[in-house]
């Protein structure tokens, strides 16, 4: 059995725990809150065990064996750096990192130690991704790609109103790319790699971070982009376009539905199994990694490329966080 423990008491990680509650390998145990009152609450909540307000005795806790992070992105890099010196396997909420740099030494640190460390990206782990990958083998070669997550956040109303949340801090290296424009650019290098060139524009919010933006992607023989924001929502599905003919993806995020459209206008559905909470696959991703024995870079590589092309984008759109 894994006992893990929780950083952070958002309704993430609520999500996370309720999809544990399907993975016969991993017992919620903990939770690490600055805040004891939090904390304890938290832990009540899902029965847990023991509270920690102290990051340090919760990383040399022997009962403990994997921590799941659900802090500010930018509390990643050392959270995650204190647990691996210490043993601990670790699964880190998007984005990873704050930067390609942060990531690199602590895939590194992984290494050295023989412990996994792995993104919860949930929608490259999801079985719609492997729907979206068998989609593709019917259509390609693949000419064009357009995946877009465009959803207006409640936290911009307050926002406008002079109210700064973290969603909306650069300090906390967040933003519209960082938050939300992960689920696009993560599949995007999951199904075809690394872009040759990529070209990045982004709306900037007064005294805060990117609101919206648009990342053009260029391969040897096809190009994508990646439409992303905060501040409006989209009704339009993504698209993956062959020669043979187009995928339709809804919800990127959260894939469903894939549906095949061919150049005859025949149609196939590639069926996707019904799922209430999708953070399930990659709970129990993250435990066969654990239970593998030794530090796998599987699914971590991708993380690399995701991060190393966002760290490009935000240098063209001149967004700059304080962990750079």
């Amino acid at each position: 059995m894994i006992n893990f423990a929780t950083i952070g008491t958002n309704f993430v990680v609520d999500w996370f725990l309720e999809a544990v509650e399907q993975c016969d390998n991993l017992c919620y145990v903990a939770t690490y809150s600055r805040d004891k009152e939090k904390g304890e609450a938290f832990s009540k909540k899902h029965n847990g065990k023991m509270v920690f307000t102290d990051l340090n005795k919760l990383a040399k806790c022997d009962e403990i064996h994997a921590v799941y992070i659900a802090s500010p992105n930018s509390l990643h890099y050392e959270q995650t750096k204190l647990l691996i010196e210490n043993g601990k396997h670790v699964m880190i909420e998007k984005t990873i990192t704050s930067n390609q740099k942060e990531l690199e030494e602590l895939i590194n640190l992984a290494i050295k130690h023989n412990v996994v460390i792995m993104e919860a990206m949930r929608n490259v782990i999801d079985p719609g991704f492997f729907a979206i990958k068998e989609a593709i083998e019917l259509v390609k070669p693949v000419r064009r790609v357009s995946f877009q997550y465009c959803q207006y956040s409640s936290r911009y109303d307050k926002y406008k109103q002079g109210i700064f949340e973290n969603a909306f801090r650069k300090e906390f290296s967040n933003g519209a790319l960082t938050d939300i424009g992960v689920y696009c650019v993560h599949p995007l290098v999951k199904l075809f790699g690394m872009p040759q060139e990529i070209m990045a524009m982004a709306q900037i919010l007064p005294d805060s971070i990117d609101g919206q933006g648009t990342i053009i992607a260029k391969y040897p023989e096809m190009l994508a982009e990646v439409l992303y924001s905060k501040i409006t929502n989209s009704k339009i599905p993504s698209q993956i376009q062959g020669e043979k003919g187009a995928i339709i993806i809804e919800d990127i995020p959260n894939p469903r539905k894939v549906k095949v459209i061919f150049n005859d206008n025949t149609e196939k559905i590639i069926k996707v199994p019904e799922c209430e909470n999708n953070l399930v696959f990659e709970a129990k991703e993250w435990a066969r990694l654990i239970e593998i024995g030794k530090f796998t870079d599987e699914h971590i590589k991708y993380s690399h490329m995701c991060v190393k092309v966002m760290d490009e984008a935000r240098r063209q759109q001149g967004v700059v966080f304080p962990a750079d």
